[in-house]
């Protein structure tokens, strides 16, 4: 190799180690970092109303669900933390659905042949809806997966969590937003 190409090949490697670190410390701040933060809302911010299409092809709009208590998930097939806490928040939901707790998985922009066989894969019971256009991702300012927005049965966001859940931080923001009867 001549002495001009080591110059140039050192920078070349060093450009790229430099960018995988710098990726590799956003993954890290990312995922760990900011994890399952849960963050509080202004208790009168109502939830922004959506109308999406569950697997079905049924229409569903948020605002239907008024009186129960939601866990709003966004989250997508190709996201490992999403696809680990699907058992907890399925869990949560056969144990808590009596006592007026709902939840409304928002898959984010993936086409039903995708999707459904992940759920029957998992065997949800919970209603998961197709987000096709990324409306309701807009609407909630989603910018990375997984996020989850509880949501009291008055419609109001009571707070907003980012980043992958386990079931004993689901058991416990669940008794949260349990509808008072």
């Amino acid at each position: 190799m001549s002495k001009e190409k080591k110059p140039v090949n050192f920078f070349i490697k060093s450009l790229v180690t430099a960018i995988l670190v710098l990726g590799l410390g956003y993954t890290i701040y990312t995922n760990l970092i900011i994890k399952n933060e849960a963050v509080t809302i202004d208790q009168s911010n109502l939830a922004p109303d959506f109308t999406l299409q569950d697997l079905k092809g049924n229409e569903v709009k948020l605002s239907d669900y008024r009186g129960k208590g939601v866990i709003l998930n966004f989250w997508a097939t190709y996201c490992p933390p999403c696809e680990k806490e699907m058992p907890y928040l399925k869990n949560v939901y056969q144990e808590y659905e009596d006592k007026g707790i709902e939840i409304l998985a928002v898959n984010a922009q993936e086409p039903r042949i995708i999707v459904s066989p992940f759920v029957l894969e998992k065997k949800l019971s919970f209603s998961i809806l197709l987000d096709r256009t990324g409306e309701a991702i807009e609407q909630y300012k989603v910018n990375n997966l997984p996020v989850t927005y509880l949501i009291n049965e008055d419609g109001e966001i009571t707070q907003t969590i980012s980043g992958e859940l386990t079931e004993k931080k689901v058991r416990s923001y669940v008794e949260s937003i349990i509808p008072n009867k």
